[in-house]
């Protein structure tokens, strides 16, 4: 990554060069918004909208093809790097990233076959379980935020890489840094819990929204993690430990429980203080 990083930051052609080839290849074509990203990032919007203008050609014919995700990708990074760069936080650029899991969720419901060719495959286990249709319609709207938030938690870890690149040709060093303090304060933690126990009982915005909310209060918490074992200088077993069970709904809570404590108690500047 950071060879494509040294390729693209040569020069605008480099940039809009490599923009080209990434977006036409499938699944490769995450790396577009990257690159778009990290020139936001680094030169600003004047010089990103340049590469953006060239990496909408191939990524928008995937759209016309049927498939928008990119698309929706490539404009969802440039904004976030837009954001990232103008406010310097981490935090605001999280919550903001709710609108891309969002947009993902609107086009899925604009668009239903997507969703149909997965219940059709999945048909012959609803029958033999006896689905009811309101049970299938409930599924229907968690598998729908469900691929919602997956893109939303793409769209941070791209984002990041834009970031890590950025730091490992300008700042070494730097991203490592910079994540280890990325922290939900209190005010916004609050606002999320509140968002969520409505979410629950339905009021105001929908129960499968929850898995948005959660996502910043995830990364907050992987974030301090990783900055306790920076501090204490701990094996990177415990790490490659947490993401090997961070899938399982008990890890994942836990690490969320340890971001709202932290919200309130902030954890880090402890860490910090002399013993």
């Amino acid at each position: 990554m950071r060879g494509l990083a040294e390729f693209v930051m040569k020069g605008r052609k480099q940039a809009i060069m490599a923009v080209m080839l990434l977006g036409l290849i499938p699944l490769v074509n995450f790396l577009s918004p990257v690159i778009v990203g990290l020139i936001m990032l680094r030169k600003g919007m004047q010089e990103a909208m340049h590469v953006f203008a060239w990496a909408i050609l191939p990524i928008g014919g995937w759209a016309i093809a049927g498939d928008p995700v990119p698309l929706i990708m490539l404009i969802g990074i440039s904004g976030l790097a837009g954001l990232l760069r103008v406010s310097e936080s981490w935090e605001f650029t999280l919550l903001a990233a709710i609108a891309i899991g969002v947009c993902v969720e609107i086009y899925l419901r604009l668009q239903p076959a997507v969703l149909d060719l997965i219940f059709i495959q999945m048909q012959p286990y609803f029958d033999a379980n006896n689905f009811q249709e309101q049970q299938l319609l409930d599924l229907r709207s968690v598998v729908t935020s469900f691929i919602g938030a997956v893109y939303m938690f793409l769209s941070i870890v791209l984002l990041m890489l834009s970031r890590w690149m950025q730091a490992a040709l300008f700042n070494p060093g730097g991203f490592q840094k910079e994540f280890h303090q990325l922290r939900v304060e209190q005010k916004v933690a609050l606002l999320l819990v509140v968002l969520m126990v409505m979410g629950n009982f339905g009021i105001l915005i929908p129960t499968s929204w929850m898995l948005y909310l959660i996502l910043p209060l995830l990364f907050s918490g992987l974030a301090l993690i990783h900055a306790v074992v920076a501090a204490k200088k701990l094996s990177s077993m415990w790490l490659a430990a947490l993401y090997a069970l961070i899938m399982l709904p008990l890890i994942a809570n836990l690490v969320v429980l340890v971001a709202l404590l932290d919200s309130w108690y902030d954890f880090r500047s402890r860490l910090q203080k002399p013993v």
